[in-house]
């Protein structure tokens, strides 16, 4: 018995044991869960913070992880001939950014058929009902001079005089292809040019390939549109005058407020609006786009509306803007009104645009039509920060987003719009708990204005990296900036191509006095 009761309290003990070690490994458990668990929490939470996202920083030029903007040649690159293929006229359409696309192509099209370049025309008939034509936006001479290494450029096609009489060249018109590849070029525009002497490309918006296999060919559309159109010294002038009041107060920042009435026909978003302005909207569509189904909602869940000026304002609050900052607004007339603008101007009181800044009768002269666009388009190329509220089809946000990076990743803020429209529905149905939380969290995802690979449907306009940009220590022998004398190269190669033309016209010419 005595055995028993003592092997009776060894069950016990081990009972008793067995419990103990229970509960230790159930507290080790709940203990390393709830550790994890904090630390899951806390990793998000921070970054949630808006410490996350610096505003102080992005005043500063973003950074740029060794690379540099260089549109210079790097490989054999010959001047021009004397002798070209024949003339090339084109017509480029549409507002003065997407005609600045185009002039890219042109060049870029006439170095491919070793032709001659007229200087571009750009349509009167745009949307802006502008005629102040190339001569009247850009440095004429500046474009000709910058690109004398790349093609030969005339302001008009010159009269033939043979035997006596003159001639003109009437260039043969053609409607090329939209995104042609460059075998169009070299095959049926290259046959026509050579066949009549001339060729005229009507309409040129977007009429040659974006994505080519040719790093050459890319850096030299980077040279055109970044170094070769150069504005008038009057619309440098106001532009300038315009960011240096600006900035007389500090830093500032600018917005392309792309809520307009041919963005909102185009994007199909009316469900804000009174009855009367939605039927305005569909009938600017049904005069101006092909018939599709839009469906408001469906079009907002995919980010496909522009933001509001409400929404602007509290995505800048929510990365944590305050009230004080100073906004350039470069926006034509926004649609709705004061009743759309009142919510974003409560948010920020301090919003200007270049009539507000300088009231100036020159400068109202000179802010209309085409030049109005090319004042603001330099504004926003200046300014510290650049946000678009609309990039999908807009070329003013698109152009100004590739030449920011070019002129040295100056910050960009792009509203993730299909990734915010959820966080707004909620907030417009009540749910405005954790809000600027979700908002940043969006945000934090975005680039703002660094050196990244380009997606499509990103536009190489968009973003021209790694092409039109060189390391000087770079991973890659492609991406390694040119030799520093690069433009002395150059020049010297285009004089030995006007000797050798000066050489071969003497000897036709003694060859000529001779057989007289």
């Amino acid at each position: 018995p005595g055995l028993h009761r003592q092997h009776g309290k060894q069950g016990g003990g081990s009972k008793g044991i067995y419990a103990k070690l229970t509960v230790v490994v159930v507290v080790l458990l709940i203990c390393t869960f709830s550790v994890f668990f904090l630390a899951t929490i806390s990793g998000n939470r921070g970054s949630l913070e808006p410490s996350e996202i610096n505003v102080e920083e992005l005043w500063e030029s973003a950074k740029s992880g060794g690379w540099r903007p260089s549109s210079a040649p790097r490989s054999d690159w010959p001047p021009p001939p004397k002798e070209t293929n024949g003339y090339l006229r084109v017509r480029c359409n549409g507002g003065l950014n997407q005609q600045r696309s185009a002039i890219c192509n042109a060049v870029l099209a006439a170095r491919i058929m070793n032709a001659t370049l007229v200087l571009p025309e750009l349509d009167a008939n745009s949307f802006w009902h502008d005629d102040s034509g190339f001569q009247g936006i850009y440095d004429v001479e500046h474009f000709i001079q910058t690109l004398k290494y790349d093609v030969r450029i005339v302001e008009s096609i010159p009269e033939i005089h043979k035997n006596g009489k003159t001639k003109k060249i009437k260039a043969h018109q053609i409607r090329p292809p939209r995104d042609a590849p460059i075998s169009w070029y070299t095959t049926v525009a290259l046959k026509k040019m050579k066949e009549h002497g001339a060729i005229y490309l009507t309409p040129f918006s977007h009429r040659l390939a974006e994505e080519i296999d040719n790093a050459e060919y890319q850096r030299l559309r980077c040279r055109v549109n970044y170094h070769a159109l150069r504005f008038k010294p009057n619309i440098m002038r106001l532009s300038e005058s315009i960011v240096d009041k600006l900035r007389a107060q500090g830093h500032f920042m600018s917005i392309h407020l792309r809520f307009e009435m041919d963005m909102l026909a185009f994007a199909g978003c009316f469900d804000i609006f009174s009855p009367e302005e939605q039927s305005i909207l569909k009938k600017y569509r049904k005069e101006n786009f092909a018939e599709k189904r839009l469906v408001y909602n469906e079009r907002r869940a995919i980010g496909k509306c522009p933001l509001t000026p409400e929404e602007v304002g509290l995505v800048l609050r929510a990365v944590g803007f305050d009230n004080s900052t100073r906004i350039y607004l470069a926006a034509g007339e926004l649609f709705g009104g004061e009743r759309f603008m009142k919510p974003f101007r409560d948010l920020f009181p301090r919003l200007e645009n270049h009539s507000s800044v300088d009231s100036s009768e020159e400068l109202v002269a000179n802010t209309r039509g085409l030049l109005g666009s090319a004042v603001d388009y330099m504004v926003c190329l200046l300014s510290d920060i650049f946000m678009p509220t609309y990039d999908g089809p807009s070329n003013f946000a698109n152009n100004l987003l590739g030449h920011r990076l070019y002129y040295g990743f100056r910050t960009t803020i792009r509203p993730d719009r299909k990734g915010l429209a959820p966080i707004f529905i909620d907030r417009e149905n009540g749910q405005t708990a954790g809000f600027e939380q979700a908002v940043r969290r969006v945000m934090l995802k975005t680039n703002f204005g660094g050196p990244h690979k380009r997606v499509p449907p990103e536009s190489f306009y968009t973003n021209s990296w790694p092409e039109c940009f060189c390391q000087m220590s770079p991973s890659k022998p492609a991406d390694k900036c040119p030799p520093d004398n690069v433009l002395e190269i150059l020049e010297s190669q285009l004089e030995n191509e006007v000797n050798r033309d000066l050489e071969a016209s003497m000897e036709t010419n003694s060859t000529r006095r001779t057989e007289i």
